[in-house]
């Protein structure tokens, strides 16, 4: 999986909308569709996908560090955002494409720098209009509960006027 370094290593809006949710998606994790800046900067990269459900495997490190020298409460929320949206998106139809709404996260603890977590996002329910997911990340080797959310995406079509 490659990660995109310019605009014009990401799918364009017509590439996108050829593809189903879920074959985008798997795209993305065979490497044929470049992985969003944004994953590299935050250290993660897709680790499973199936119908209503995406998982991201990462590491936060000292870069991604509070003043405090914990992990910054960002980085559980672009996990989360990422997962969660992203369930949304594998139950999309061809033709569709969402964007987030909202999201909220709650931290349960600490990630120490240098854990390795599974971030899981799973779909509740994708209509026509707006999807619904929840995601947890937890410990990659022990399964510690670190964080929860929960998000609304908006579902568009763009070729209906």
């Amino acid at each position: 999986m490659f990660i995109a370094k310019t605009p014009a290593d990401l799918p364009d809006l017509d590439t996108t909308l050829s593809m189903s949710g879920l074959d985008f998606m798997q795209a993305m994790q065979r490497g044929e569709i470049s992985r969003p800046p944004i994953s590299g900067l935050m250290n993660y990269h897709l680790h499973e996908v199936a119908p209503g459900r995406v998982t991201f495997r990462g590491t936060p490190e000292f870069q991604h560090a509070n003043p405090m020298g914990g992990v910054h409460g960002g980085w559980y929320g672009t996990l989360l955002d990422s997962c969660m949206a992203c369930a949304v998106m594998t139950l999309l139809p061809q033709g569709s494409v969402y964007t987030t709404l909202e999201y909220k996260v709650n931290l349960t603890r600490a990630i120490p720098i240098g854990t390795e977590i599974l971030a899981t996002g799973i779909n509740d329910h994708a209509g026509r209009s707006t999807g619904v997911a929840h995601g947890e990340i937890r410990g990659a080797a022990d399964g510690k509960l670190y964080a929860t959310g929960s998000t609304t995406c908006l579902i568009m079509r763009p070729s209906e006027k």
